[in-house]
């Protein structure tokens, strides 16, 4: 195996703890979205099926993704979810700030736990 190769396979390592953290940003992230589609309808006006089809919508991706959280493909899934609760806020403007909320919490569970159980395995 040539240095190129360990080096992108060690840029996809799940582990254990990395799991852990990002499927509780993930499914905190799925009741803040979830809860997206009656503040969309009752106080932006916003059309009942937009509403619904993008608050439950990406609630049920965060719960799909969290349950992928296995396979590296998952965490760009995440990033995904992270950049489309940021755009919600087209649609609701607070969601421009809990997207990056949620944006920074994904971001800082993958580098915690990859630094966290890069020390303790050493």
């Amino acid at each position: 195996m040539s240095r190129e190769t360990a080096g992108r396979r060690e840029m996809i390592t799940v582990t254990p703890g990395m799991r852990r953290l990002c499927a509780s940003v993930l499914g905190m992230e799925a009741i803040v979205v979830g809860l997206f589609t009656p503040v969309a309808i009752n106080t932006q006006n916003v059309e009942p099926a937009v509403a619904v089809t993008v608050g439950i919508g990406l609630a049920v991706l965060c719960v799909l993704v969290t349950g992928m959280l296995k396979r590296p493909f998952a965490y760009v899934m995440g990033s995904l979810i992270q950049v489309l609760a940021i755009v919600a806020g087209f649609l609701v403007p607070t969601m421009f700030f809990l997207g990056a909320i949620f944006a920074a919490l994904w971001i800082t569970a993958i580098f915690v736990a990859r630094r966290v159980e890069g020390v303790t395995s050493r």
